[in-house]
C-alpha cells in the first residue's frame, strides 16, 4: 500500500503481480473478490441510472460515427490493408488517422462558425445543446471525384470560407 500511495508502483501492477503467483494467497483472493463486488455494484448503479446509460450510449455512438468516417475515407482498397510489412501498414493506418483528424478539425472550425452565424441571426444554440453535436459528419466532403481549387477563391491564412445560406437551418 505504501508503494502504491507513494507512486512507486501502480495498483494494477501490484494486482497483476499477485495474480501471477501459481498458488493464490489470501490477499490475492480477497482483492479479487472485492473487485468482483465493486464491479457488481457499478453494474447495478449503471442499470439503475438512466443518465449513466445515456452518457455511455452517446459515447458509443460517437465512437461508431468516427469509425464510420474512417471507413468512408478508407474506400480505396475496400477497407483492407494489403501492405506486407508491418511498417507500411502502420504508415497507412497513421495516414488514415491523420486524414480523419483533419476532417474532424475542419468540421469543428466550421461548426463554431455556424453557431456564430446562428447567434448573429438571433437563433443562438444553447451551450448544453452544442456539446452534443459531434464534428464527425462527412456528407459535405467529396470523397471521390475531381478536386479543383481556384486560387482566387481561397480564403486568406487563418480565414474560413463563407458558410452556405440555408434558410431552413438559419431561420430564427
Amino acid at each position: 500500500m505504501v508503494s502504491v500511495g507513494s507512486g512507486r508502483a501502480s495498483a494494477s501492477a501490484m494486482l497483476r503481480g499477485l495474480a501471477a503467483y501459481p498458488r493464490q494467497n489470501g490477499l490475492a483472493v480477497a482483492l479479487r473478490e472485492i473487485g468482483r463486488a465493486e464491479r457488481s455494484l457499478f453494474t447495478l448503479d449503471w442499470l439503475r441510472s438512466g443518465e449513466s446509460r445515456r452518457r455511455a450510449n452517446a459515447g458509443l455512438n460517437k465512437g461508431e460515427a468516427r469509425n464510420a468516417l474512417a471507413r468512408a475515407v478508407f474506400f480505396h482498397r475496400l477497407g483492407e490493408l494489403r501492405d506486407r510489412s508491418f511498417e507500411n501498414q502502420a504508415f497507412r493506418a497513421s495516414g488514415l488517422n491523420l486524414l480523419v483528424a483533419a476532417i474532424i478539425l475542419w468540421n469543428t472550425r466550421y461548426l463554431q462558425a455556424a453557431f456564430d452565424a446562428l447567434a448573429a441571426r438571433g437563433a443562438a444554440v444553447p451551450p448544453d445543446l452544442m456539446r452534443h453535436v459531434a464534428p464527425l459528419g462527412w456528407e459535405h466532403i467529396s470523397l471521390t471525384g475531381d478536386y479543383v481549387w481556384a486560387a482566387d477563391a481561397q480564403p486568406g491564412p487563418g480565414l474560413l470560407r463563407p458558410l452556405r445560406k440555408r434558410p431552413s437551418l438559419l431561420a430564427a
